[in-house]
């Protein structure tokens, strides 16, 4: 499936900011046998007086971009032409998850992409016993890793509700799943609590979620803007998989990863430092269209 996709976020400042430094991950990258990019472009504007390009520890490309004096205004705009593969329907060969332990006990490696770096807490994502009990209750040991993925995600969809006035992004997990409703950020930290206290590794993806569904299909929550989902290990015979809780199905065709990694932190898509005073607006806005016969 082909894709053109535009990304747009504008933040406006009472008082003009000073010494901005600022860190973006907007731009995607090449997934072999997943995704791949045909071209894109990220305008910055006021052009910063400096600009970096680089990639984190899990991979992300970032943007460092610096300006010396006051800015009254700040856009970033993306223009992105992708092509997001279809993945062939496999096998469950993941271990059950009385055997799990034993399975990552196996992983020696820890690079970017080692299951071991998304085991336990990490900032936005802490231990939360009512988040582990919930999902404890759902699983039994004979369970494959895969299935229990499945069904905590299921679950959660059914237990929370889609609200994008009940949370903020700095809404923790405990506090979401307390009153069962949130956005894609938060349906996404909840289900990776879940998964850590069953002993799965799992982490956080940040992306685009395609806004205009086939013909007969309802229209998929949290595609007007940046969308949140969860990616966990299965195991060596599968690896890593992905999962949307807030619309309760695979990460499929529709989604096209920008970042990865422990939680929201590790991929927030403009994150830095100034020195101004009185508030700010942003806006955030999503186009993406697909392309070709099978669009």
């Amino acid at each position: 499936m082909l894709y053109d996709i535009g990304l747009t976020i504008d933040y406006d400042y009472a008082a003009a900011s000073d010494r901005s430094r600022t860190l973006v991950r907007l731009l995607p990258a090449d997934a072999p046998g997943v995704q791949r990019i045909l071209s894109q472009r990220l305008d910055i504007r006021p052009r910063p007086d400096e600009r970096r390009e680089g990639r984190d520890f899990f991979g992300n490309r970032t943007v460092m971009a610096v300006w010396h004096g006051p800015i009254p205004s700040l856009q970033f705009q993306l223009a992105l032409r992708m092509e997001r593969l279809a993945i062939p329907a496999r096998a469950d060969l993941s271990p059950t998850l009385r055997a799990l332990p034993a399975a990552l006990a196996a992983e020696t490696g820890l690079g970017p992409l080692s299951p071991h770096h998304f085991r336990g807490p990490s900032p936005r994502v802490p231990d939360v016993p009512e988040i582990a009990g919930f999902a404890r209750g759902l699983v039994t040991g004979d369970m494959t890793t895969q299935d229990a993925i499945r069904t905590l995600g299921h679950a959660l969809h059914a237990e929370m509700r889609f609200d994008s006035a009940a949370t903020s992004v700095e809404t923790g997990p405990e506090q979401a799943f307390a009153q069962r409703s949130g956005v894609c950020q938060d349906f996404a930290h909840v289900m990776i609590a879940g998964l850590r206290a069953l002993g799965i590794p799992a982490g956080y993806v940040s992306g685009f979620l395609r806004t205009t569904p086939p013909p007969g299909q309802p229209r998929l929550e949290g595609a007007d803007a940046m969308h949140a989902w969860v990616r966990a290990w299965a195991g060596p015979g599968i690896g890593w998989v992905e999962f949307d809780p807030t619309n309760d199905q695979t990460a499929g065709q529709d989604y096209v990863a920008i970042a990865q990694g422990r939680d929201y932190l590790d991929v927030a898509p403009v994150r830095g430092a100034l020195r101004s005073a009185g508030g700010q607006d942003s806006r955030h806005a999503v186009d993406m269209v697909p392309l070709g016969e099978d669009a």
